[in-house]
């Protein structure tokens, strides 16, 4: 399993602004190794983020995504205390699921 995810979520007002930086290789499948063979695609596709366990957000990404994403975006509601939940699962079966309380 991939490395954890680092999950900021900052309220202000009657929001959260949430920053999230993802652990994954994102090979696009183009790219030749030194014996010039071909790497393998290994991205991630599906991102999906929860507010209390509520689907907030849903993502679908693809090899054009660059190595260890960031993510950043803005939940309506969330307060402090709140709990932010946000997954992945890439092409090859594996996921990550992490959490962060809302400061």
């Amino acid at each position: 399993m991939a490395d954890p995810m680092r999950i900021r979520a900052q309220a202000a007002g009657d929001k959260a602004t949430v920053r999230v930086l993802m652990s994954h290789e994102m090979e696009s499948g183009q790219r030749k190794d030194a014996a010039g063979k071909t790497v393998p695609a290994w991205h991630i596709q599906e991102v999906t983020a929860t507010h209390n366990g509520k689907t907030v957000m849903t993502a679908e990404w693809g090899p054009a995504v660059s190595k260890n994403p960031f993510l950043q975006f803005t939940v309506k509601g969330a307060k402090a205390g709140d709990k932010i939940g946000v997954s992945w699962k890439d092409n090859k079966g594996e996921n990550r699921a992490d959490e962060a309380t809302v400061s």
